[in-house]
């Protein structure tokens, strides 16, 4: 087939639409909507919108079985349907105090740790640990390190699960598949719900290209490989609402899904110019801000990300 390619919307851009997952939403009974979180819910609201991460990973179920296609538009004007396979890369859960009880983290080996909350004693965590938790306890006042870990507990929750893949791209498995086996230990990451969960909530997606259509040819463009980050708490989704970045008739009504766009990118193996349009700019522009934005999270919640370091170099020991 022959498109237009100035008619359409970059490679950048269907990417980007194809792999943003939109949820099912459900209304919270107005009885509980006193009870949100002011500190992570501040807009009074009628009604509110919420999706549980049960619904969120109902959205990969397909995509992990047969991959998510993507349109690309070649530059001969020749389009074909990319494949792409998602994989959980990173995952950390905060929630309130009271909704739910314990932190696991599990590790490379399937193993993991219980702790009561986030607020518990450091002395039994890895090093890397001690130094994100403690993070925030210094303070202009001068208060007790218990007093600061408090305030840190209120702006961002008790942390009540953490993963972060380290397997070769070989040897993981799909996404829906990861979660499956990691919720039969944490069932939280079925049952929690959007509206529970903290902004510092968040999740990045590995995506591996499998096989295009038409097959037939090795194309080097097309072997770039995804991390796209994305928020799980319903924080952000108010202020979506209040300040929408596209368009207004991109805006979402209610009842129509919760769609969770990567507020943060990063790539590997991106060669060619399939990917960044050679139209103003726009999509190098694009990579630049989202993978400056990706590393700005990482380093505000003193996460090690090892895919984000594979994907742009930075070896560690």
């Amino acid at each position: 087939m022959i498109y237009d390619k100035e008619s359409m919307q970059s490679n950048l851009d269907c990417f980007l639409h194809c792999t943003t997952p939109e949820v099912q939403s459900q209304f919270l009974p107005k009885s509980e909507i006193r009870n949100l979180n002011r500190l992570w819910h501040p807009w009074e609201r009628e009604t509110v919108e919420y999706f549980t991460l049960g619904d969120l990973w109902n959205c990969y179920d397909e995509w992990s079985a047969y991959g998510a296609g993507v349109p690309i538009v070649m530059n001969n004007g020749e389009t074909l349907v990319q494949y792409y396979v998602p994989y959980l890369s990173a995952i950390q859960i905060f929630t309130s105090s009271s909704s739910v009880n314990g932190f696991r983290e599990e590790t490379e080996s399937g193993d993991c740790e219980t702790r009561d909350s986030f607020s518990d004693s450091c002395s039994d965590e890895s090093e890397n640990d001690k130094l994100w938790r403690c993070d925030g306890c210094s303070s202009e006042d001068g208060g007790s390190e218990q007093d600061n870990l408090w305030h840190l507990n209120d702006r961002l929750g008790y942390r009540y699960f953490q993963y972060f893949e380290r397997a070769t791209p070989y040897g993981r498995v799909p996404l829906k598949d990861k979660i499956n086996g990691l919720a039969q230990r944490s069932p939280g990451l079925m049952s929690l719900r959007s509206v529970d969960l903290s902004p510092a909530s968040w999740m990045a997606v590995a995506w591996y290209p499998i096989y295009h259509i038409p097959m037939g040819r090795t194309i080097k463009d097309l072997s770039t490989c995804f991390l796209t980050y994305h928020t799980l708490s319903s924080s952000f989704q108010d202020m979506d609402l209040e300040d929408d970045i596209e368009s207004g008739d991109r805006k979402r009504k209610e009842g129509q899904g919760i769609s969770l766009p990567p507020f943060g990118l990063a790539t590997y193996k991106m060669q060619g110019n399939v990917w960044v349009s050679s139209s103003c700019g726009q999509d190098q522009e694009r990579l630049v801000s989202l993978l400056s934005v990706a590393d700005s999270w990482l380093k505000q919640l003193r996460v090690q990300h090892h895919d984000f370091n594979y994907f742009t170099g930075i070896r560690r020991g």
